[in-house]
């Protein structure tokens, strides 16, 4: 089994799999609300038409990981891109994502209030939650047609600190 290092996350770093969600992406801000508010416009692209799907805004509850964690699947959605909010900002956890299922990987510690968007048809592991019980919004598609495809690492990988 092979140690699998976790970077930072940025945006640079993820771009090939998706988006990075935070304020600082925003395509545009303004205010809005008499001027009480600011807005951060436009900070995915959300994909989920494909085959007649529709937007689906979820709420996941995510049981903490403990490291060591071995991974050993990889899933996709091939219909539409999935986009994971943590409520809590100060919460910590994993994404982790490839190229192809049988490419190698590469983890991210996400942090900080960031959520990402996965493109759709990105290889990414599960959530992988830290530290304790996580809950995220999630936005992905909802629809006919298969949109969940799991594979089996043919090597697992190890990750055993951050």
């Amino acid at each position: 089994m092979r140690s699998l290092a976790v970077e930072p996350l940025t945006c640079a770093a993820f771009a090939p799999f998706g988006h990075v969600i935070e304020a600082a992406t925003a395509r545009t801000v303004y205010p809005i609300n008499g001027g009480t508010t600011q807005r951060f416009h436009d900070l995915a692209d959300i994909d989920v038409a494909e085959g007649g799907g529709r937007p689906l805004l979820s709420l996941f509850r995510a049981q903490p990981r403990v490291l060591p964690f071995t991974l050993e699947l990889l899933e996709r959605h091939p219909l539409g891109s999935q986009a994971f909010v943590p409520l809590d900002p100060g919460l910590r956890y994993l994404v982790v994502v490839a190229e192809a299922a049988t490419q190698p990987p590469r983890a991210f510690l996400a942090t900080n209030g960031r959520g990402i968007n996965y493109r759709r048809g990105c290889w990414h592991h599960p959530l992988i939650a830290l530290d304790r019980i996580s809950d995220f919004l999630v936005i992905d598609r909802g629809g006919p047609g298969d949109n969940c495809e799991e594979r089996r690492l043919d090597q697992a990988w190890l990750i055993d600190t951050i």
